[in-house]
């Protein structure tokens, strides 16, 4: 007898639909799995084998049953597979009706004694499911929440071989999950507290300036200061500024993380702006992503988020220089002998190093003790393009005695993301949704029509250009970031003051 179960598989961060085909015939019981699994995959007989007997139901020693993954070309892998495979045994062996099988989408580890244990990726599958036209969809217990953020598709989880065996017959009806995705991501939102504060911050008003315009327009910035000087700390409450996610961004990193296997029982769902903070003893593959078996780095996972660089001269050059063309284009590319991958990667890089190897280039209390060569060494660490990258350029120097003896509160962060609020308001105004994007983003036609600039500031900006030897890069990311701080002062015109600014961020170290 045949039979066929709808489950999903994923590629990147994306379902794609996946059909487990089971046909029994003569054999001695064996169960056979073919279309490219892996060693979980065919390790899932013993523990499909084991679970159909802890449900009391017996299979024909005489019977052989072929497994196959379709579409047979492309490998898969992970235990998520073991549910629907069991569901397919079931059916070709007439434990199930094989007429209600196409309504539903079946995904879940199999453990001996039946139970169903979570797997990664629910979210990226259910909305394969919805995208396919699925009615239902059965998921662990543990995973149903996160497979209820899509709406329109009617969830069942299910804890126990036993009760999907129930579900498919027909005989349990009730255990449909009931939420509403939207109404969830509202109440997380409202509860959400930033425990750092910009009002914790004594002095550093440049810094500070420079961060807020950083988190209105989505630009990289470089903190560059003295150790101690508060730079981690700074960077650290860039958070507590960034405009809040909408539903859309919100599932859109869920998928993400629920593919990266880091969704938490608790946390079904992602609601807050990602702050990933990598050490810079972390290889290529943990930055960018890939593996034997693919999976996002530390830029995807800081998708939408923000990636803090502490250290930045302490990270090899070759891995720094792997973050320019995800910088560029908001995605990294994997590729592999066997298949190709795009992980999301449009992130806000924070970096923060000394001046120096000593720490004190240009301190006013210290003296630096590294010759001028060991300092050019220091900063060939980074390579002229990544640098190039980088819009702001901020020095966090040292704290006078009179700032660290002050009691006067500094501007809270709630003050501060007022501001930044209304200056991205002011750009999807310019880029209404679906096709939103932060000034940071600009393309260079983009650039020429909504940062126009008169004539008194091109005669500043070309005298800059001049002066700093800058880029045409570095032109074009200037003009982004004057735009940026129109944006902040409510401006619809670019002046020289704006300008002048922007250009004070691309002063050389």
């Amino acid at each position: 007898m045949f039979a066929r179960v709808y489950s999903g598989a994923i590629v990147g961060v994306d379902g794609y639909r996946l059909e487990v085909e089971v046909d029994s015939g003569g054999g001695i019981g064996q169960i056979l799995i073919v279309g490219l699994p892996d060693t979980a995959i065919k390790e899932s007989q013993e523990r499909v084998r084991s679970a159909i007997k802890a449900c009391d139901f017996l299979l024909p020693p005489g019977k052989k049953w072929v497994v196959n993954l379709a579409p047979a070309d492309t490998r898969k892998e992970g235990p998520a597979y073991d549910l629907p495979i069991a569901a397919g045994i079931l059916a070709a062996t007439g434990y199930l009706p094989t007429d209600r099988l196409s309504d539903f989408w079946l995904i879940g580890e199999l453990s001996l004694d039946g139970s169903i244990r979570p797997v990664t990726g629910v979210l990226p599958v259910a909305l394969a499911a919805f995208h396919y036209g699925a009615k239902n969809i059965i998921v662990p217990e543990v995973n149903a929440e996160e497979a209820g953020l899509v709406e329109g598709l009617t969830v069942y989880p299910a804890s126990h071989l036993k009760q999907v065996v129930n579900i498919l017959s027909g005989l349990d009806t009730s255990s449909q999950l009931v939420q509403s995705a939207k109404q969830i991501f509202q109440q997380r939102q409202t509860q959400l507290i930033f425990d750092l504060d910009f009002c914790d911050v004594k002095g550093q008003e440049n810094a500070k300036r420079a961060l807020e315009i950083a988190a209105a327009g989505r630009h990289n910035i470089l903190m560059v200061g003295p150790p101690g000087s508060g730079k981690s700390m700074l960077a650290q409450r860039l958070p507590s500024i960034m405009p809040p996610l909408s539903f859309g961004e919100s599932l859109e990193l869920t998928k993400l993380y629920s593919v990266a296997g880091l969704l938490s029982d608790k946390k079904s769902l992602i609601n807050q702006r990602p702050f990933r903070t990598p050490h810079h003893s972390a290889s290529a593959f943990g930055l960018v992503g890939g593996g034997r078996q693919p999976k996002p780095g530390e830029i995807s996972l800081s998708h939408l988020g923000i990636l803090f660089l502490d250290e930045l001269t302490e990270f090899p050059r070759a891995h720094l220089d792997t973050l320019r063309q995800p910088m560029e284009t908001g995605n990294v590319t994997i590729s592999r002998v066997s298949q190709t991958l795009t992980y999301p990667a449009s992130f806000l890089l924070v970096a923060a190093c000394n001046p120096c190897p000593c720490g004190f280039r240009g301190d006013k209390v210290k003296h630096c003790t590294c010759t001028p060569n060991q300092a050019d060494r220091y900063w060939a660490r980074l390579s002229g393009p990544f640098l190039d990258r980088m819009d702001l350029h901020v020095e966090a120097a040292r704290l006078s005695e009179e700032e660290l003896a002050s009691t006067k509160i500094s501007e809270s962060s709630e003050i501060i993301s007022l501001r930044v609020k209304r200056a991205v308001e002011a750009q999807k105004s310019r880029f209404p949704t679906p096709d939103f994007i932060y000034n940071g983003q600009l393309s260079h036609k983009q650039v020429r029509k909504f940062c126009s600039i008169d004539e008194s500031a091109s005669r500043l900006l070309a005298l800059a250009v001049n002066k700093l030897g800058l880029s045409a890069r570095a032109y074009d990311r200037i003009l982004r970031v004057a735009r940026t701080i129109a944006d902040l002062e409510a401006s619809e015109n670019v002046d020289s003051k704006h300008v002048a600014e922007a250009i004070r961020y691309r002063s050389p170290k």
